[in-house]
């Protein structure tokens, strides 16, 4: 009923794919914004681009953002359902992190276990990794508006989680930790508090 409207049906050029696109891109541009001004890049890119483990570590927020992006889509649109696969989706990257960052302990030594779970970075990751994750965060809202969610707390939810993930993604142009432990925690935790927040908000925000 919806669709069908006062258009005949139409849906608009490039439909909700286009529009969370263009969600994502504008979310990029910000949180790159915000990381340029506030943190910097670090200066060893080049040389940190061709560590495997950086790959490693970038590859749990792209693996979120894939899964999230495609829960955001059916929670954007009334009456569909999010399905058993695309919610496995969404826990099989932390548990995959939870798992190596496990083993990574498992063989490391007692005295330098706590080490890798607090890097030197614990006290500010996960509040820097959510600040760099509100304008992703405001651009989803924005892709969730223009169309038409009827679980607004789920659709909030999901809208945090991609903002989180996208927020993981920039700061690991920053940040200097390599360990799979901290990463389980800190990371997770980063991602956790736009996905809260969005939850919170989506009743509110989204409501139409």
């Amino acid at each position: 009923m919806l669709a069908a409207g006062n258009d005949g049906g139409k849906c608009p050029r490039g439909g909700p794919g286009a529009r969370m696109a263009a969600a994502l891109a504008m979310g990029l541009a910000g949180s790159a914004l915000l990381l340029a001004v506030i943190y910097g890049v670090r200066s060893d890119m080049p040389e940190l681009l061709l560590q495997p483990r950086f790959w490693l570590k970038v590859s749990f927020p792209l693996a979120v953002l894939l899964a999230a992006q495609d829960v955001a889509a059916r929670l954007a649109r009334p009456g569909m359902r999010i399905g058993l696969g695309p919610a496995a989706a969404l826990m099989l990257p932390p548990l995959a992190l939870w798992l190596a960052g496990a083993g990574w302990l498992a063989l490391a030594p007692p005295s330098q276990r706590l080490e890798l779970l607090l890097g030197a970075t614990w006290e500010v990751c996960s509040l820097n990794i959510a600040l760099l994750s509100l304008p992703t965060l405001a651009a989803m809202f924005w892709f969730m508006r223009g169309l038409a969610p009827t679980r607004l707390a789920a659709a909030g939810a999901v809208a945090g989680l991609v903002a989180g993930a996208q927020g993981v993604l920039v700061y690991s142009l920053y940040c200097v930790e390599m360990a799979p432990p901290f990463w389980g925690i800190w990371y997770v935790l980063g991602v956790l508090a736009p996905t809260l927040l969005g939850a919170l908000s989506g009743p509110v925000l989204l409501r139409w």
